[in-house]
């Protein structure tokens, strides 16, 4: 919450805008006074932040590179250290920050977390490019580490009920299975192209061949073709909502592109329409759906309420996947690094 302080004519928040944003993303602002300095300031903790656009009630502030407190602060004396928060020229305002945890990766799609808070995620590649390490692992002490090679664009990642890790492979239409030291076997193969992967609760895999097909694999590994849908130019992600409705997405060159909804029947229908390019998705435990995507212009994570209200809850640029690793602790993946976001929200409630 914003912290008082003496003056009216000096900055004053009222309100910010989404709750959580990486550094590239932008906050939005509003409030009294909030150009008092010429140019105007604004830091995240002491790192000076670019106001993109700034007015006396309206202000939009991009979160630099290297801020890693949330504590969003306006005016020049407070930017300078050299007034007490409590008496200071401008109104703090706790912000979600993500703070980077890896880079030099290649996530296509949504990262993985294990029961014990280990992270998973691929070194993707362009297509037909063999590259060192397929999946990293970064563990509890946030030490990246190769764990599995020899995977040709490695592409979807998930764990089945029993924790077990599994990958697809886009180029070879192969789905792996990983054992605990890492060596991949093949599970499942002529996939198509294979991109999304996920498992519900009964142990049975779901694969998206983007060129329009959602495959069902059995524990027994029968092989079912579940869904069709209209062909992908990326791939498809996929998510299961806790009442067992598989989610998909598959960015077009649209840029008002759907959330399709599949019964556990395999009826299809969409659930939103109106997102920019939308791709790795999660859930939290009351239903409401999280998206990497554009909302109305602006790149980020979409949450989406069961009853279909959205609102750009994350913002930042070149986001390919979301997991979470607790309901307070959020991994967003970027097409070349993670990020981790501690939030002060509880996500197990809709949002107001």
């Amino acid at each position: 919450m914003p912290t008082r302080k003496s003056s009216d004519s000096r900055p004053q928040i009222t309100e910010v805008f989404p709750a959580a944003a990486i550094p590239g993303g932008e906050f939005q602002l509003r409030g009294n006074s909030l150009t008092s300095d010429a140019p105007p300031v604004a830091c995240f903790g002491d790192v000076p932040a670019r106001v993109v656009i700034g007015s006396e009630s309206f202000m939009i502030v991009r979160v630099p590179e290297g801020a890693s407190r949330g504590e969003l602060t306006l005016g020049l004396e407070r930017a300078r250290g050299t007034v007490a928060p409590a008496t200071g020229d401008s109104y703090d305002w706790q912000c979600d920050i993500g703070v980077q945890i890896a880079d030099g990766i290649h996530p296509v799609a949504n990262p993985v977390v294990d029961a014990i808070g280990n992270i998973y995620t691929t070194l993707s590649g362009t297509a037909g490019q063999r590259t060192p390490v397929s999946v990293y692992k970064l563990d509890t002490n946030l030490q990246l580490k190769p764990f599995v090679s020899d995977i040709l664009n490695a592409t979807g990642l998930a764990l089945d009920p029993t924790g077990v890790l599994y990958v697809s492979s886009r180029r070879d239409g192969i789905v792996y299975q990983i054992s605990a030291t890492g060596t991949a076997t093949s599970f499942v193969e002529g996939m198509g192209v294979a991109t999304g992967i996920v498992f519900d609760q009964a142990g049975n895999l779901y694969v998206g061949d983007r060129s329009g097909t959602i495959f069902k694999i059995s524990p027994d590994r029968q092989i079912y073709v579940f869904a069709t849908l209209e062909p992908s130019m990326a791939a498809y992600h996929l998510a299961f909502s806790p009442d067992n409705y598989l989610y998909v997405t598959g960015p077009t060159t649209s840029s008002f592109d759907v959330v399709r909804r599949i019964s556990p029947d395999g009826q299809v229908d969409v659930f939103y329409r109106g997102l920019g390019r939308p791709q790795g998705l999660t859930f939290d435990t009351a239903g409401n759906l999280y998206v990497s995507s554009s909302l109305a212009g602006r790149r980020g994570v979409a949450r989406i309420t069961p009853d279909g209200k959205a609102e750009l809850f994350l913002s930042g640029p070149s986001i390919v996947g979301v997991a979470f690793a607790s309901p307070r602790t959020f991994v967003v993946a970027t097409n070349s690094a993670l990020y981790r976001v501690q939030l002060r929200e509880h996500l197990t409630t809709k949002p107001k």
